[in-house]
């Protein structure tokens, strides 16, 4: 599962992230998503603003981004905020990478219903990359994360990476996700199955046209 720490807070870091600041566009979201707050209530924008700070950090490092301490110092100083707070956040939820990730960070859910379906072998399929736990690739492309369920059971297995999920998989399927990411394609999102456009049933949705045609009445007179 995934390994929750905070990333060592060293001169290194420093030099390169304290001086963080938001960009004038971020700049601006940052002040829109504070005012969906009530008064008093702005540090209740602490999950939406470290998403923001970590989007940021990604779009500087060509990465997927990730949370350092420094940026996330600068999160609590404008929220008025102590760190303490914005660090329990940060590290309850996986959403936050705490370490350097890759350009694609790659989630394999491992919960039973994706384990029955076959998420070993996508989690082998990763491995055979050479896709670092808890690290970067040597080309800068790859983060491997197994995680818990992400709620896509009825189209298991799944693997989100960044921001997009890709369903019903298999270990081929996974590779042709991953290869066409490599080349800088934008593979399709979402079912993997052909004929499958959501998670409709298998054959799609028949159970109700069918007890329909066979009752020959929709009023509950049967």
């Amino acid at each position: 599962m995934a390994d929750r720490h905070l990333y060592p807070d060293t001169p290194e870091l420093r030099a390169r992230w304290g001086a963080f600041a938001w960009t004038v566009e971020n700049a601006e979201k940052a002040k829109v998503i504070v005012a969906r707050y009530p008064e008093g209530r702005q540090r209740s924008a602490v999950m939406p603003l470290l998403d923001l700070a970590q989007r940021q950090v990604g779009a500087e490092t060509q990465t997927q981004g990730w949370l350092p301490i420094p940026v996330m110092e600068y999160v609590a100083a404008y929220l008025d905020m102590p760190i303490i707070r914005v660090i329990e956040v940060a590290t309850f939820y996986t959403m936050y990478n705490l370490v350097p990730v890759g350009k694609f960070h790659v989630q394999v859910c491992g919960t039973t219903p994706c384990m029955l379906r076959g998420s070993d072998d996508l989690i082998a399929a990763c491995k055979k990359r050479k896709m670092p736990t808890g690290g970067v690739s040597e080309d800068g492309l790859w983060t491997f994360t197994e995680v818990e369920c992400m709620g896509n059971c009825a189209s298991a297995p799944m693997v989100q990476i960044n921001d997009d999920n890709y369903e019903d998989l298999t270990a081929e399927r996974l590779d042709a996700v991953l290869d066409a990411l490599a080349r800088g394609e934008s593979p399709k999102t979402g079912t993997q199955e052909p004929g499958r456009h959501t998670v409709e049933p298998a054959g799609a949705l028949s159970n109700l046209t069918a007890m329909v045609s066979e009752n020959h009445d929709y009023r509950g007179e049967w």
